[in-house]
Parts: structure tokens; sequence; C-alpha cells
């Protein structure tokens, strides 16, 4: 019997698949430390991946017809 293999996750066309990034604030605080906040991209949530379409897409080929 043959395994059937999954199809490959759609990359977020929004962050390229790059989900998470840290932001420099500007400055240091007392420490020393560089002061950073962490942002998720907002079209993916943080994943890098867009779900699967869930709906069929209509082709050119369909619309001719």
């Amino acid at each position: 019997m043959t395994h059937r293999t999954t199809s490959a996750p759609r990359i977020c066309p929004n962050c390229d698949g790059f989900p998470s990034v840290a932001v420099t604030l500007g400055g240091r605080d007392r420490h020393g430390h560089l002061r950073t906040i962490t942002v998720l991209c907002p079209a993916c949530h943080g994943t890098g991946t867009t779900p699967l379409p869930t709906h069929p897409t209509v082709t050119a080929w369909e619309v001719a017809a």
C-alpha cells in the first residue's frame, strides 16, 4: 500500500515564513541591555503559514467553458 504524502504548508506572503521579529525600542535600560519587543505577523498570527483554501478556485479554463 502506498503512503499518502502531505502537501507542503503554504508560506505566509506577508512575512515570507519569518513570523516573529525582535524590534528595538531605541536605547538601553539601566543594566545596559538593549530594549526589544517581539512582534508577530498579523496575517498568520505567528505561525508563518497560511491555511489551505477550503473553497475551490475558478480557473480561466472553467470560465471560458
